[in-house]
C-alpha cells in the first residue's frame, strides 16, 4: 500500500474514491470507498473529515489534508523547541 503522511496519501484515498458522484456527503464518501475496498484507515480518514457538502475532489483533499491532523498535534503542540 502506498503510505505518506499519516499512514496514507492523498492519491490513495482518491483512488478508493473513485467513481464518486458530485456533490457528495461524508456518508456518500464512506459509502464508495467501501466500494472499492478501502482499508480501515481510508475509512478512518473520511470518519474524520467534516460533515459538509463536497463539490470536489479538491474540496475532499483539503478535508483529507485537515483531518490528518486529528489525533496529532499537527505541529501546533509542545514548545516547538528543541
Amino acid at each position: 500500500m502506498t503510505r505518506g503522511m499519516g499512514g496514507h496519501s492523498p492519491s490513495n484515498v482518491a483512488h478508493h474514491l473513485k467513481g464518486i458522484h458530485f456533490p457528495a456527503r461524508k456518508r456518500d464518501l464512506l459509502r464508495q470507498a467501501e466500494d472499492n475496498d478501502a482499508g480501515p484507515d481510508i475509512l478512518d480518514m473520511i470518519e474524520n473529515m467534516p460533515e459538509m457538502d463536497y463539490e470536489s475532489m479538491a474540496d475532499i483533499m483539503k478535508a483529507c489534508g485537515e483531518a490528518d491532523g486529528v489525533g496529532s498535534d499537527g505541529g501546533n503542540g509542545g514548545s516547538g523547541r528543541r
